[in-house]
């Protein structure tokens, strides 16, 4: 294992992380936004605080390859104050602050990830009663981010749980296989679960694209499992939402357009004609249409916030703008100043209209370049 000063070392990793996608601040009208539903609290631990890390050593797989993470350590003068703080953030997490529900938890293991954008914290929590544990993650605030949260919240299936305190954005664990883990050790080999998991990455690419949520290639989703009493039922889920609303071109809000989901996506191929996938694009279309209409308020409410903040360069607003006017023939995009509008402009065009959105899953050869380079 390396130590502190190796390949893993904090002054490596800030060096690559530095041709990365710039964070942008939440701006106080989302912070009033954030407020008004629960996801500010003053208390919790600050991601500067798990920068004061003495020692750090590469975490590895079962099979020994490097995770790209790195375990932390601390000096006795501070971990017990960084794990109380930790617990604490539990807490506020998952029970509203109840600290009596985390008196016999305790922090097995931190975590910091080489490769994010944001070089996230990973926490492993323990309770010393049964052996449970269960993952948080403590990340530096990025506004891209938390618009990408709170429309996941509202769009998607999926209830999704967080926080800010201060400059510190905490989430909780998202559950599901790595999408490449996935893809390596997981693939269905029957024509059922195959079809099944074909249909769902339909979904899923219409849902990022209408929504402009980029960069899910397989190490930026999960895939969720469930057995049901037939075969198996398989659901996408985004783990990363840096990409919401940044970047300038369009085919990076389109999961298909990555090679490193070609397994999937070579399924749909094998096994979907027009109709079929039109069928599924039209389903996630009224599934995401109802539930903005249930989540109208919210929706509004975050809209206002999201249509007047500047969390992209006036550049790439423009040209995804122009982008999305010829893909659609709608000149409602070419006029909007910024990625709040055109996330907005997108999303009501689906609340008028049943066509589909996204490209051709038939009509496209698989993909070879990845569309964020």
């Amino acid at each position: 294992m390396d130590d502190a000063h190796s390949d893993h070392s904090p002054s490596r990793v800030r060096n690559l992380i530095s041709k990365k996608k710039p964070t942008y601040p939440v701006s106080d009208f989302l912070a009033e936004y954030l407020t008004r539903y629960n996801r500010l609290h003053d208390a919790g631990v600050r991601y500067s605080n798990l920068l004061r890390y003495d020692n750090a050593v590469a975490l590895y797989d079962e099979h020994g390859n490097d995770t790209l993470w790195s375990t932390v350590f601390y000096g006795p003068a501070e971990m017990q104050e960084i794990h109380d703080h930790l617990r604490l953030t539990y807490a506020l997490l998952k029970s509203d602050g109840d600290f009596s529900t985390v008196e016999h938890l305790y922090i097995e293991r931190i975590d910091l990830c080489h490769y994010g954008n944001t070089l996230p914290f990973r926490v492993r929590i323990v309770n010393r009663l049964n052996e449970n544990f269960d993952y948080f993650y403590v990340k530096r605030v990025d506004a891209n981010r938390v618009y990408g949260l709170e429309l996941e919240h509202i769009l998607s299936p999926n209830r999704i749980n967080y926080f800010i305190s201060g400059q510190s954005l905490i989430e909780e664990h998202i559950i599901g296989v790595p999408g490449d883990q996935f893809m390596r050790e997981y693939m269905p080999e029957n024509r059922f679960d195959q079809v099944r998991l074909a249909k769902e990455f339909v979904k899923f690419n219409e849902l990022c694209f209408v929504r402009l949520l980029g960069d899910m290639h397989s190490g930026n989703f999960v895939i969720d499992i469930t057995p049901d009493f037939e075969k198996m039922q398989y659901r996408m889920r985004p783990l990363d939402f840096d990409q919401q609303s940044h970047h300038w071109r369009k085919q990076v809000y389109f999961p298909q357009f990555y090679p490193q989901n070609n397994a999937i996506i070579a399924l749909g191929m094998e096994f979907m004609g027009p109709k079929t996938v039109d069928q599924y694009q039209r389903e996630e279309r009224a599934l995401i249409a109802g539930r903005l209409r249930v989540s109208h308020g919210r929706y509004s409410a975050l809209m206002d916030v999201m249509r007047e903040d500047l969390i992209a360069p006036t550049d790439h607003v423009q040209r995804l703008g122009q982008q999305l006017t010829e893909h659609y023939d709608d000149r409602t995009f070419a006029v909007c100043d910024t990625m709040g509008e055109l996330v907005w402009a997108s999303l009501d065009r689906l609340l008028q209209r049943t066509e589909p959105a996204s490209a051709g899953l038939l009509t496209n050869p698989a993909p070879t370049e990845d569309p964020m380079r």
